[in-house]
């Protein structure tokens, strides 16, 4: 049976979500850590921040490894992904790091969020010092290859297997919710009950519900 995620119109419509795009060092861990977050509902890993035009992991120019996070602001607030941000790496140990490669980086897409960014990294300076963290004006997000897309996940094959048989293609599961959270499982940043309890709460059809499940009770690790 396939399933329609929790990103598809008719569950959530485009003014229910938002994005942020940060860089925090290599990017398979930030997905992991996002993707787990109840509220989210869609990770990518890509390049941003610079300039070069078409950037590749081989071949990345001035941009750095970035994660975009899209989310739901009534079940997870921008504060609390910055929180979850800057709680989960150390600016100064990453900068410079692979020369622009890895760096600690926000990038805005309105006033709105570049107020709150600032706001937020203010009271944290003073409780812990400066943050070397970058916040700039979005320009662009190069989404990475696919082989960088829910690294954590990916090394699992079977339970890679078990979700593409919820979703009409692979490009779907690899950006669907369920994989997000997943991924986050393979990581270690969260567990399969906590998982089947928010599922609970999605708006599926019983039948979509239970084909989840059950798909995610016969997954080997």
């Amino acid at each position: 049976m396939q399933i329609k995620d929790m990103n598809d119109g008719h569950l959530y419509g485009a003014d229910n979500k938002a994005a942020l795009t940060l860089g925090m060092g290599c990017f398979w861990g930030p997905e992991a850590l996002f993707g787990s977050l109840p509220g989210v509902l869609r990770t990518s890993t890509g390049y941003a921040g610079g300039t070069a035009p078409s950037p590749t992991y081989k071949q990345m120019g001035d941009h750095s490894e970035m994660v975009e996070v899209e989310y739901d602001p009534a079940e997870i607030t921008l504060v609390e992904l910055l929180t979850v941000f800057w709680s989960h790496h150390k600016p100064v140990n990453i900068n410079g790091y692979k020369g622009l490669q890895y760096r600690s980086l926000l990038l805005y897409r309105d006033e709105e969020q570049q107020r709150t960014m600032l706001k937020v990294k203010a009271l944290r300076e003073q409780e812990s010092g400066e943050l070397a963290t970058d916040i700039q004006p979005y320009e662009h997000f190069y989404r990475a290859e696919d082989k960088h897309q829910k690294y954590y996940l990916k090394r699992y094959p079977d339970a890679v297997e078990k979700l593409q048989q919820l979703y009409s293609s692979p490009d779907k599961m690899i950006a669907s919710t369920l994989a997000a959270r997943l991924n986050g499982i393979a990581k270690g940043y969260s567990g399969m009950e906590r998982l089947r309890m928010e599922i609970a709460d999605w708006p599926l059809e019983p039948a979509e519900r239970d084909a989840v499940l059950r798909q995610l009770g016969q997954i080997r690790w």
